[in-house]
């Protein structure tokens, strides 16, 4: 019966899918028999850019170039057919657009229609409800016979193609989701500006029209609107060159500026403090208020959204105010007379006029202190620079006429710590954020900080998709597939899970540490770099994990690449290649560095082996990124990708602080668990950490050389069920073979009732040493039939959304799992994002009795006391009327109610966003050894559970995520 339900059901998807093909019309653009023109209305000057673009874009794939026309009678046989709704050219032939888009905004049709006018016997014709909507329409076309918006910014060559058709079916595209969408070219001094400069702008010297041209091609072909243009010391000011706006208007993208840039003036290349005085509206009004009215008056026939109020220069508070209530009432006479400026020279009516306040940094202060903000001016929320939205608008605000919109990084510059090498924000946060940020009607203005736009491709595509679409990013599983798909319409579809699987895997590794924060320095001061938390000695060795991690990420890049077509090569290097090598090369450069620094105080002789392993790494992350400069694609990117940013000291070769003990032994022997950087004592008593029947533990043993000298080893357990992978190890002073790990394990079917204990012999020559294994003694017939996580030597550890997790979620409370976040792949969030409580969240008795709870069952096998850790990732409070609280119960106790809401730059904040983790913990005294429960109730919305940490005997807490081997039996 399921075979006959099986061949059913492949019947009616074929026959769907015969069906669908059937109900598409099929249009030839380039056949033996047909060479399609194409024909444009005149309206605009973007009409004829994208119809001149769309005709390179088929002979890209086809090699043949199609005639472009602006009068209909002048062409014959297959003609597509550009221009808005309003143009006669649209509007005389008859059923060539749906009606419904007229007045719309940035919405397109698609229709194919027979013998629509004499000569022509198939047109396809593209209107849009405006110019860009036109844009947008075309380049859906582009998209359709395989021409990436990334064709020319990462090298995209589409596949050629001798018979070049598509099938289309009637479509009407929806306004987009998002009104203003778009980016913000920022600390682009290492990248764009050099690379604009002296490679593809020479005759300009600087970003000019040339280079904004190829940006607003690429924004349009995202299907975005919008450019904060560049605005760093390194590159004069977007005004500077009138080409700028000029190709801006013919490009029909929108000009804002920054949060730190009022009314499109860029106050770093353009107030002159020694000509103009202060940039002080209390002491300096008249040259500020005119400075703002010269380029508004300039700005008068573009497109522009003007960003009101005012801070100080670059980046900094508003001078001639000492406090946020002092600089209330001036800001409200700044924001009167910006208006004033925009109704005289713009629009009589200044609610028609786009008009942003971005609530940047102590701005909020201001704000919150009784800010007056006119109700047509859209608040502009940004995230903390580090991808987590700090606030968002309640109830009321979330009625302003204005609306509101979002600010978020995808790059950054300053504390605690850069980002402006490689782009690897989670797109699982960008997903949970922005989402977030819709749910709560900021949809009036979207931008990311982007940095040069390149290594951000992906990241920008993703920000733009969203903002243009978000219904489909609504799911959380979405954000996976939406890597998938845009993998594979570069690449293709055989290649589609490999890479996207690679890509992932490094904004995963990313997550839990940037490559730019394996230094565990900071800046805004500039410390110096150290030691990484990474752990040698436990759980495994994290850091060997991390390493063999990365190592695994670069050798599948490898075999990859031998398996990409020649023409997407360069795309390849840019997109996946240079991005993950860059950051495993980062990540081993430090690791390797730790155990050389390590392993030389512990008297290991391998800690050179390691101190050549980082040096390489360095000199490895040099030579990729001098091919991406000098090699890549003829030359092309010269002077757009640099290894270090800033010249901070994460980018150096870490200083190797190499001492050594006074006296090394000729061998020795490190188990796991042991003090890690200290010389081990001779014959000193070694002992594994616990095992147990539950967790199955494996455990590591280290045999090194101290010296010189060649040893062969003889390992002997003291009983059968004490497993070791090997029973004769060789050491000499090859590279890495000075030292080796064993594994051991217990045979628990061959455990002798009762024993206790054993030890593993390591001998060579006159010198013996004992490796203790001690066994728990722990016993309960409950555990044969227990499932949740058990005590494993003296931790617990568990992932906030494991199956084993039991929800109890009530009427619109409910702890919601979300995919593709967090350490472990997945997060319970609490929902649902209110913009005001409905009830007092600090009663506990009402948290009970109202809210959802999530309960872990878990067991210990010792008493003692318990520290409870529990990690969330460390998102901001949605409003001004929440913090970041929930409440902890024990065995069914008291609940504790904690908060993790940091404010400003605060220490713990740094520590936060370096680690993408927020932590508290609950401290429970003589927790007996048995069955527990721990139950979280959900207090503020939009807390995001991450993973918990039972420490039962002060044991080391590991950094990030937790290791796979002691959580896989339960959360496979």
């Amino acid at each position: 019966m399921n075979m006959q339900k099986s061949i059913l059901f492949i019947v009616f998807a074929t026959l769907v899918l015969f069906v669908t093909k059937l109900s598409a019309k099929q249009f030839e653009i380039v056949t033996p028999g047909k060479k399609v023109s194409i024909v444009y209305t005149a309206d605009g000057k973007l009409d004829s850019i994208v119809a001149h673009l769309l005709a390179a874009d088929i002979k890209r794939v086809s090699g043949y170039q199609p005639q472009v026309l602006t009068n209909l009678k002048d062409a014959k046989g297959n003609v597509i057919i550009i221009g808005t709704t309003t143009s006669a050219l649209i509007s005389n032939i008859k059923g060539g657009f749906d009606t419904n888009i007229k007045g719309g905004w940035e919405r397109y049709s698609m229709r194919i229609l027979s013998n629509p006018v004499k000569n022509v016997t198939n047109a396809l014709v593209i209107a849009g409800s405006d110019l860009r909507g036109t844009a947008y329409g075309v380049f859906s076309l582009s998209e359709k016979i395989g021409v990436s918006p990334w064709y020319w910014w990462a090298d995209v060559e589409p596949a050629k193609r001798k018979f070049l058709t598509v099938d289309i079916d009637d479509y009407t595209s929806q306004s987009p989701s998002v009104k203003y969408r778009g980016i913000f070219i920022n600390d682009e001094d290492w990248g764009l500006q050099p690379w604009a400069a002296k490679t593809f702008e020479p005759e300009t010297g600087n970003i000019g029209p040339k280079t904004y041209a190829k940006v607003f091609e690429l924004l349009l072909r995202l299907k975005a609107n919008l450019i904060w243009p560049a605005m760093h010391p390194s590159t004069k000011a977007f005004y500077s060159y009138p080409g700028n706006k000029e190709v801006a208007t013919d490009y029909q993208i929108v000009i804002g500026s920054s949060h730190a840039e009022p009314m499109l003036r860029n106050n770093v290349g353009e107030w002159d403090e020694k000509i103009m005085g202060h940039f002080n509206y209390v002491t300096n009004k008249n040259t500020v208020y005119k400075y703002w009215e010269d380029r508004v008056k300039e700005s008068s026939g573009n497109n522009a959204m003007f960003t009101l109020g005012m801070r100080g220069v670059h980046d900094s508070g508003m001078e001639g105010v000492k406090s946020s209530k002092d600089a209330i009432p001036l800001i409200e006479q700044i924001f009167t007379d910006q208006r004033g400026m925009l109704k005289k020279y713009i629009n009589r009516d200044a609610t028609k006029v786009p008009q942003v306040f971005t609530i940047y940094k102590e701005v909020l202060d201001i704000y919150e202190a009784g800010l007056k903000v006119p109700e047509d001016v859209t608040l502009v929320w940004p995230d903390d620079n580090y991808g987590y939205i700090q606030r968002l608008s309640n109830n009321k605000e979330s009625k302003r006429l204005g609306g509101s919109g979002v600010y978020y990084h995808a790059s950054y510059w300053g504390r605690p710590h850069d980002y402006l090498w490689l782009s690897t924000t989670h797109p699982g946060l960008m997903r949970e954020e922005m989402t977030k940020a819709y749910t709560l009607n900021a949809r009036t203005v979207w931008v990311v900080n982007v940095g040069d736009i390149k290594p951000a491709e992906y990241n920008l595509q993703l920000f733009a998709d969203m903002a243009y679409k978000i219904t489909p990013f609504m799911s959380s599983s979405y954000s996976n597939e939406h890597l998938q798909n845009w993998v594979g319409g570069i690449f293709g579809r055989d290649q589609q899970m490999e890479i996207s699987q690679l890509m992932w895997q490094y904004y995963n590794l990313a997550f839990e540490r940037k490559p730019e924060f394996m230094g565990w320095s900071q800046t805004e001061p500039t410390t110096q770099t150290k030691l990484t938390a990474y752990s040698h000695n436990n759980y495994g060795d994290q850091a060997q994990q991390r390493i063999n991690a990365y190592g695994n990420l670069q050798n599948r890049v490898g075999k990859v690449r031998t398996e990409i077509a020649e023409r997407l090569q360069n795309a390849f290097y840019e997109l996946v290649q240079y991005p993950l090598t860059g950051a495993a090369l980062m990540n081993k450069k430090f690791l390797y560095h730790d155990k050389a620094v390590l392993y030389a105080s512990e008297g290991r002789i391998s800690a050179g082996d390691y101190k050549r392993l980082s040096e390489d790494a360095y000199k490895q992350i040099m030579k990729e990124t001098d091919y991406y400069n000098n090699q890549l694609a003829q030359g092309k990117w010269k002077g757009m990708m640099s290894m270090q940013p800033r010249s901070l000291p994460v980018f150096n070769l870490p200083h190797f602080n190499m001492s050594a003990p006074a006296a090394s032994q000729q061998w020795n022997v490190y188990v796991e668990g042991y003090k890690a950087g200290q010389p081990p004592v001779e014959n000193s008593k070694l002992t594994l950490p616990i095992f147990d029947k539950y967790n199955r533990q494996r455990y590591f043993i280290d045999v090194a050389l101290g010296q010189s000298k060649s040893v062969k080893l003889s390992i002997k357990p003291s009983a059968k069920w004490i497993v070791v992978d090997q029973n004769v190890v060789s050491l000499s002073t090859g590279m890495l073979k000075s030292q080796q790990r064993l594994t051991v394990r217990v045979n628990w079917e061959k455990v002798p009732p009762g024993t206790r204990s054993g030890y593993v012999n390591i001998n060579y020559g006159m010198k013996n040493i004992k490796v203790n294994v001690e066994l728990e003694a722990f016993e309960s017939n409950k555990l044969t039939t227990f499932d949740g996580p058990v005590e494993s030597a003296g931790q617990i550890m568990i992932n906030a959304s494991s199956g084993r997790a039991k929800i109890n979620n009530r009427g619109q409370y409910s702890w919601q799992r979300i995919v593709n976040l967090g350490s472990a792949g997945g997060c319970l969030q609490a929902l649902p994002l209110l913009t005001e409580p409905d009830f007092d969240l600090t009663d506990t008795a009402a948290i009970r009795g109202k809210q959802a709870s999530v309960t872990y069952s878990f067991c210990t096998l010792k008493h003692a006391d318990a520290a409870f850790s529990i990690y969330t990732l460390p998102t901001s409070p949605l409003n001004q009327l929440f913090e970041m609280r929930y409440a902890v119960s024990i065995d069914g106790g008291p609940l504790k109610i904690v908060n993790f809401k940091t404010v400003g730059r605060s220490n713990e904040w740094k520590e936060n966003v370096l680690s993408n983790s927020a932590v508290r913990t609950v401290n429970v005294k003589d927790l007996k050894a048995g069955m527990h429960s721990l139950t979280i109730y959900q207090v503020d919305p939009g807390v995001i559970l991450d993973r918990i940490f039972i420490n039962l005997n002060n044991v080391a807490v590991p950094y990030g995520s937790f290791p796979v081997k002691v959580i896989q039996k339960f959360d496979k």
